[in-house]
């Protein structure tokens, strides 16, 4: 809920309210129900509010403490404040309030940053501490609210989005070269550095601080632990678990003081969330998207999933709505899109947009299933390239040949403009891949289980993140705040210590499999749809036997048929036609030829071509002002 912008004049000089004012008003989407500001010096805090915990005027933000040493901006929902607000309580501390922000100010009051690993929730929070001049910047673990800082000279600029940042004199926006690099190799960022130049996103469960003093420090205080899984657990026990702690964490993330939602595709993870969340209120709003698929063709068939969700909507009786998609709707959607987005992450992602808008209709807060893929182990077909890796070497070697999801380090010459690709190394990405790994020294490289352990690791920390900022971005565009209850610090806790042969059915057979015989590494990465095991044995008593049954499905739109169809003109005429914004930095003969390569059927470039599109918007408004 929310969206927070500050300015830190360490340098001394008084801050600008008026400049505040314009950076928060950059945020009003986020939080159409008000806005507060808090100047004082060479401190100020900027806030709107989305309205979901006490809607009276005691929720208003920027908080302080009782005792006026710590003032808060907030953005989030903290899940387990009425927990935290009892203890406080019991240690004398008073509240007017009903909501989460208030249990924050106190906690702090308290005992100080100490008090945010407490939290179980997602946030972003910017805390001044008055007694010592000092800002705290902080983050949920698991990265689900974005934070971002632009330091210039005197001055730290902080934010939920960077496009607060537009408001301000000093900034200029420029092309972070290494940045354009990355995004080009993952299709996603996995340094925390970003598509703008000097700006930098806070990485997960980390606290900084910093005073005229003390330069800016970062400080991670959690971290994913895949390396010690409980072999006493049996499955019985890992399903009555996970079926329990799922349940508990759908009831705690239902708290609100508005209606409450969920989004249904026709999988399981969204329908394990609506069933339990349909059991807690007298009926449930469930929001589904389709594709109009009269022009689709080949492996996207079977991308609208509308029949599965009305199965699971009928199932649990729910408020059922959908919206259909058609291949006009990314021309209309994609510049919205990427204004929203800002720093460009991973796939398709407008059909979010689309279905956070229904969903904001009705509702103001919307259950998402992101996480059960990365914690239970929902992309077999990814683990399964490395599994059988020799060392660590070879381990990196194999995945990171897969994770260069867009173009690989030897075609880089040919695709960035001779301009740009001076200003790079293009060894920085294989560096980044292995840097996240590095991150963790517990990890081993010995055996099957231990190579998808870290594969486990490596995509909560890095495809995990982007896909959370795409939900967060897209939804909060739309004022509505997403929650994942596959992401509660107790059932995270719980999924990490599941011994991997209980997440993928078909370990001990793969294991078996003589890759030398012809057909079986084409097997191995085809056939095999094994994941969350634990999951569906938990579920299968509450959802239909059809869903549990289901092929592992993402939420994506049929544009590989669409790009080379009815939308072929558009990307043509976005990417091929005269001044195009992109042409600085990507060569026009690279695109091209990958556009052709499409169009003729001999590669799906379906991802290299969404993010040519959206380069290209950003190009446009973003460098060139562009308006939308």
């Amino acid at each position: 809920m929310c969206g927070l912008s500050g300015i830190f004049n360490l340098d001394g000089k008084p801050v600008s309210e008026a400049v505040l004012k314009n950076m928060t008003n950059q945020l009003k989407h986020r939080g159409p129900d008000g806005q507060g500001i808090y100047c004082e010096q060479n401190i100020g805090l900027g806030h709107q509010r989305l309205s979901i915990l006490d809607l009276s005027e005691n929720g208003r933000q920027p908080m302080s403490s009782k005792d006026g040493n710590w003032i808060i901006v907030f953005n989030g929902c903290i899940y387990n404040y009425q927990q935290l607000k009892l203890q406080l309580q019991e240690k004398s501390h008073q509240f007017i309030s009903t909501g989460d922000t208030e249990v924050i100010c106190e906690g702090l009051a308290s005992e100080g940053p100490e008090f945010f690993k407490k939290m179980d929730g997602m946030f972003a929070i910017a805390a001044w501490h008055k007694p010592t001049k000092t800002l705290w910047l902080s983050r949920d673990r698991f990265g689900v609210k974005p934070l971002y800082y632009f330091q210039y000279k005197g001055t730290l600029l902080f934010a939920s989005e960077i496009k607060a940042f537009l408001a301000h004199p000093e900034f200029k926006v420029k092309v972070n070269a290494q940045a354009l690099n990355e995004y080009f190799t993952f299709q996603n960022l996995f340094s925390f550095k970003t598509l703008f130049d000097g700006v930098g996103m806070l990485p997960p469960a980390n606290t900084v601080c910093v005073n005229t003093t003390i330069p800016l420090h970062h400080k991670s205080w959690w971290d994913y632990n895949f390396t010690e899984p409980d072999e006493k657990l049996s499955m019985n026990d890992c399903v009555e678990e996970t079926k329990r702690l799922l349940d508990l964490a759908v009831k705690k993330q239902m708290v609100s003081d508005v209606p409450v939602g969920s989004y249904l595709s026709g999988g399981m993870d969204s329908g394990s969330l609506s069933v339990l969340a349909s059991r807690k209120v007298q009926r449930l709003y469930t929001f589904t998207a389709g594709f109009e698929m009269s022009e689709v063709y080949g492996n996207e068939v079977g991308y609208d999933e509308r029949l599965d969700a009305e199965i699971t909507a009928n199932f649990i009786k729910s408020e059922h709505y959908e919206q259909v998609l058609n291949a006009g709707d990314i021309k209309w959607s994609l510049p919205k899109v990427v204004w929203h987005l800002e720093d460009l992450k991973v796939g398709m992602s407008y059909p979010n947009y689309y279905i956070s808008r229904l969903a904001s209709k009705f509702v103001k807060v919307c259950l998402q299933g992101t996480g059960g893929d990365e914690l239970f182990g929902g992309y077999p077909w990814r683990y399964y390239r490395v599994f059988k890796s020799l060392d660590q070497t070879e381990f990196f070697e194999n995945y990171y040949g897969f994770w260069q999801r867009l173009v690989a380090d030897q075609d880089k010459q040919n695709l960035f403009s001779s301009s740009i690709y001076r200003e790079m190394d293009i060894n920085v990405p294989r560096k980044i891949f292995e840097r996240v790994f590095q991150f963790n020294p517990q990890l081993r490289y010995d055996t099957a289980e231990e190579h998808i352990q870290n594969s486990l690791y490596f995509e909560s920390k890095t495809f995990l993140p982007g896909l959370l900022i795409v939900g967060d971005k897209l939804a909060m565009a739309n004022g509505l705040e997403e929650r994942f209850p596959f992401l509660d610090n107790d059932l995270v806790a719980f999924a990490q210590k599941i011994p991997v042969k209980y997440k993928l059915g078909n370990l001990e057979n793969m294991k078996r499999i003589d890759e030398n015989v012809a057909g079986n590494k084409r097997m191995q990465y085809g056939e095999y749809d094994d994941g969350k095991n634990v999951l569906r044995k938990a579920m299968k008593d509450i959802l239909p036997e059809r869903i549990i049954n289901r092929k592992k499905q993402g939420f994506s739109s049929p544009d590989e048929s669409w790009y080379r169809g009815e939308n072929a003109a558009y990307v043509k005429e976005l990417l091929l036609g005269k001044d195009i914004a992109c042409h600085e930095y990507i060569n026009p003969s690279f695109i091209q030829n990958i556009i052709h390569e499409h169009c003729d059927k001999r590669i799906n470039h379906r991802l290299l071509i969404w993010s040519f599109l959206c380069f290209e918007w950003w190009c446009r408004i973003f460098l060139k002002g562009e308006r939308i």
